[in-house]
């Protein structure tokens, strides 16, 4: 896992790690509102995040 870059020791971020961030969070929630909005259960919507989550922690622990 030498590939990860641990966000406590490169505080303060820089604008563009902020920009990028920011950016992200906004993207996933509007997809959660629009999955919401479609009539998804939040069930399966959380389940399709936590099977996302979980696949790109294992590729940082396996690469």
């Amino acid at each position: 896992m030498n590939n990860v870059t641990r966000l406590r020791h490169v505080l303060p971020m820089s604008p563009d790690i902020n920009v990028t961030v920011v950016a992200l969070d906004k993207a996933i929630a509007d997809a959660v509102g629009a999955a919401k909005a479609a009539g998804l259960p939040q069930g399966l919507i959380v389940g399709l995040l936590q099977g996302h989550a979980h696949a790109q922690a294992h590729q940082m622990v396996t690469q």
